[in-house]
Parts: structure tokens; sequence; C-alpha cells
């Protein structure tokens, strides 16, 4: 819940800001003057991109979260809660990597299982490279989408 009201926050502030951006987009273009409305139309974009990255943000995050709840209501959420810690309170990076690789065992098994996938974003991300985590909960999210369950 923390990490959910920390989001909440800041796209709070993000929204603020981008608001207050709009509102200097408009002055510039009330200028009248050609540079100040090439400026305004350009300042204009900045928010228009934030709103729509935000949005997008949003919209993912919230997908992630119901399908995380359908798998733990099926008893089949991912626990890493006895890998072994380093001091800071991540996962050893060794341990990291051999859970990786049970789970990427497990979708070679079932590769059109979406749960698989869900598995291995969760150890992609405990190991380290969010970006292919994200790539690979994305396709977990494309899978769980056309399974009628």
């Amino acid at each position: 819940m923390k990490a959910r009201n920390l989001a909440v926050l800041l796209t709070a502030a993000l929204v603020v800001y981008l608001v207050l951006l709009a509102e200097r987009g408009v002055q510039l273009l009330r200028t009248g003057t050609a540079v100040g409305i090439v400026l305004g139309v350009a300042v204009f974009v900045l928010p228009a991109l934030g709103a729509w990255m935000v949005i997008a943000t949003w919209r993912s995050g919230l997908r992630i979260q119901r399908l995380g709840a359908r798998l733990d209501a099926e008893g089949a959420l991912p626990d890493v809660s006895d890998l072994p810690r380093r001091p800071s309170g991540r996962i050893d990076r060794d341990a990291a990597d051999a859970w990786f690789e049970e789970r990427k065992a497990e979708l070679e098994a079932h590769p059109g299982d979406w749960r698989n996938w869900y598995r291995l974003a969760y150890a992609y991300d405990i190991a380290g490279d969010r970006r292919r985590a994200r790539s690979t909960m994305r396709r977990a999210l494309d899978l769980a989408a056309a399974d009628p369950s």
C-alpha cells in the first residue's frame, strides 16, 4: 500500500506541474507573436506527452495489479520470502539467478500460460533486469486477456 500512496502523491505533483506548464503555454499563445505562438505550441506538447505517460503507466499498473490478484486467488503468486537477502533487503544475486532459471524452465515447459510469463517477469525484476521484466509482463497481460477463465 505504501507504493500506491507514493505513486498517487507523485502523480498529483506531476499533474500540478503539467497544469502549470499548460498555463505557461496559454500565456505564450496569447502574446500573439510568431515566436510566442510557436513556443506556446511547443510547451503544450510537454503536458500532452506527460498526461499520456501518466495515464499509460497507471493503466498498466492497474492491469498488473489485477493480474497479480487473480494469480493470488489461485494460490500461485510467486513467493520469494525464503530466498536469502543482502543487508540492504534485496534478494541475493545468486539466489535470484537460480530462482530465475526455475521460472524460465517452467515457462519453457508451458509457454502459452500467462501465469508462467507473470512469474518470469517477477524473476526478471528481482534479478534486476527491469526492461525485460516489463516486456515479459506485457506478454503475460496479453495472454491473460486472451484466457477465457
